[in-house]
């Protein structure tokens, strides 16, 4: 028995006409190839064969036109609302911004009025002291005019106020007010021993007293000067043009 028949192959004639083939080409039915597997490098070894890698997930398929509508819908809606979520945070803070600066402005506006306010009531009461002032130096000459014989008056208590130690008193008034003096008040001078004299340069109702121990000036700008000042003004006797 050959080799072959031994293994339990089954030699296989040519076809007619083809050459013979050696035995190392010949072709081996299935049928004789018995129980096989493929060979690969490390199998003589006995080493394990690497698992094959999982299969690839099918890619998803494409959305439709419904879908891709549906998707830029939902895009749109979530900008809206993130959009107005920010706006209404930014008007917040621009309301609250501008409620600072306009309350910051209103305040600086009240100071302001406040303090023109203040200076207005100064002004005001600076201008009533003042007119009143004025109107006092007017009614004060009418009346020097109408009766001039308060500067017999204002001669008499002039010298009732002279130092009773004083000596040498002279009363000094102007001409046209020398005879209302020396009758109205002859009783104060002989009292007191005072020559009474004219004076062009005293101003009618005004009286200027002198003696040893010192003057006492009541003319009529030294006399209106005191009043003004008890009035907190320095308005001058004389009004200026």
């Amino acid at each position: 028995m050959s080799s072959s028949s031994k293994h339990g192959f089954r030699n296989v004639p040519p076809p007619q006409g083809s050459k013979p083939a050696s035995a190392y080409t010949r072709f081996i039915p299935r049928e004789e190839l018995g129980d096989f597997a493929a060979w690969k490098p490390g199998s003589f070894h006995g080493e394990p064969e690497p698992e094959a890698p999982p299969p690839e997930p099918a890619a998803p398929p494409e959305p439709t036109p419904e879908e891709w509508l549906a998707k830029i819908a939902a895009a749109r809606q979530a900008g809206y609302q993130d959009g107005y979520r920010d706006g209404l945070v930014a008007l917040e803070g621009f309301k609250q911004s501008f409620a600072s600066q306009a309350t910051a402005q209103v305040g600086a506006v009240v100071d302001s009025f406040n303090a023109q306010f203040d200076r207005l009531d100064t002004e005001i009461a600076t201008a009533v002291a003042r007119t009143a002032v004025q109107l006092a130096r007017q009614v004060l000459r009418s009346e020097l005019q109408a009766d001039p014989s308060l500067v017999a008056r204002v001669a008499a208590e002039a010298v009732n106020n002279v130092l009773l130690s004083a000596r040498h008193i002279t009363v000094r008034v102007h001409p046209n007010d020398l005879p209302l003096v020396a009758e109205g008040a002859e009783e104060a001078l002989t009292a007191r021993g005072a020559r009474l004299l004219a004076d062009d340069g005293i101003e009618r109702g005004g009286v200027l007293v002198d003696s040893d121990v010192g003057s006492i000036d009541a003319r009529i700008a030294s006399r209106w000067a005191q009043a003004a000042a008890a009035m907190g003004s320095d308005e001058p006797w004389e009004p200026t043009p």
